[in-house]
């Protein structure tokens, strides 16, 4: 199919990295008074917001933001978990007054929050902070029909970009993404194993509290969806909007937007658990060098985050067992990253410090 031309002078403008400015920022952290090395994952997240930004040392984010992407799911209807669905609307208003567990952490550690209705089965009354973007009322049952048309994948895309597009005009210099939907780990596991060709039993988990009942089918429902629109590894790639379409989620596809839009403006982008790292499998599909601008924020209990970030190909920042989601595992990683960046700034050298470089002497 071909893409809509927005889309495609988005991808167009997703560059690699700045190898330069890479290649510097690893020089200055191997004359920085320490061993090389030492500062272990805090060094690589350096060199990657260098190459972000294209500078070294890379300015320290002070402007973080988290956007929340809330939508439903279809194939809720397959008795995937134990939640009603109700609860995706009701968490949206959580989230907008406050109440919820991203926004303490959020207010804690100074990042903004944005909340993203692109796709809630029920009402969503209007309110401050709270973006209405719904392109659909929820998808359809992935299980025994496409979960939306490419068209409201297409503009589910498209409201990430917008809300991306928007936060960096509005200052922001830190991405995080977030997100809300009951039953949409199961969506998500139906997009790692059919981008990562990860068999269902080793990507699918227990979400919010399945038990082992519910667990098998939840297995048994993304083995049958992958089967029902064809879905391998192979086809994936050759059509990635067609498979998001296909067995995704709205929020999904707006986390796959919202990465390539912080990408094409060359903005960090973090990422939270197996939503966004499946959404960002996604973006990979469609421009490889997207990954470039991500970092993982941690690594989720549900199963198929690992395999996500080993074909991301990115290591997360914390190990915290959290499977929330919200944003959250992205938000606990901001002062990580602006860690990382004053660090490479600020400290001194060998030759400025007159300490001795063992390894030159």
């Amino acid at each position: 199919m071909p893409t809509p031309p927005a889309l495609e002078r988005l991808l167009a403008a997703v560059r690699p990295g700045d190898d330069a400015a890479a290649a510097l920022a690893r020089g200055r952290e191997d004359a920085l008074t320490k061993p090389r090395g030492a500062l272990g994952a805090l060094e690589e997240v350096a060199v990657r917001l260098a190459s972000v930004t294209g500078a070294c040392p890379p300015p320290v984010p002070a402007a973080p933001a988290v956007a929340v992407f809330a939508a439903d799911h279809g194939v809720h209807a397959q008795g995937v978990t134990p939640w009603p669905q109700e609860v995706t609307a009701q968490m949206v208003a959580n989230f907008v007054a406050g109440g919820a567990a991203v926004n303490a952490l959020a207010r804690q550690l100074g990042v903004r929050v944005v909340v993203v209705d692109v796709g809630v089965a029920g009402p969503v009354d209007p309110a401050p902070g709270l973006w209405q973007r719904k392109i659909r009322a929820g998808t359809r049952n992935l299980a025994v029909e496409a979960a939306m048309t490419r068209e409201e994948a297409d503009a589910a895309l498209a409201v990430g970009v917008e809300v991306a597009e928007r936060l960096a005009d509005e200052g922001a210099d830190l991405l995080l993404t977030g997100d809300m939907g009951i039953a949409n780990t199961t969506a998500s596991a139906a997009l790692v194993a059919a981008f990562t060709g990860a068999d269902p039993h080793d990507v699918t988990g227990r979400g919010t509290g399945a038990d082992d009942d519910t667990l098998a089918r939840k297995v048994d429902v993304v083995r049958r969806g992958l089967a029902l629109h064809g879905l391998t590894e192979g086809v994936a790639a050759a059509d990635p909007v067609a498979a998001l379409a296909a067995v995704g989620g709205l929020e999904h596809a707006a986390l796959a937007g919202f990465v390539l839009a912080g990408a094409a403006r060359r903005v960090p982008v973090v990422l939270d658990g197996v939503i966004a790292g499946a959404a960002a499998l996604v973006a990979q599909a469609l421009a490889p060098s997207a990954v470039d601008y991500c970092l993982a924020g941690h690594r989720s209990a549900e199963p198929g985050h690992a395999h996500a970030l080993r074909a991301l190909g990115l290591r997360p920042l914390v190990d915290l067992d959290l499977r929330l989601g919200e944003g959250t595992g992205a938000v606990l990683a901001v002062p990580l990253v602006q860690a990382a960046a004053a660090a490479l700034r600020d400290m001194a050298t060998f030759d400025a410090a007159g300490v001795v470089d063992k390894t030159q002497a």
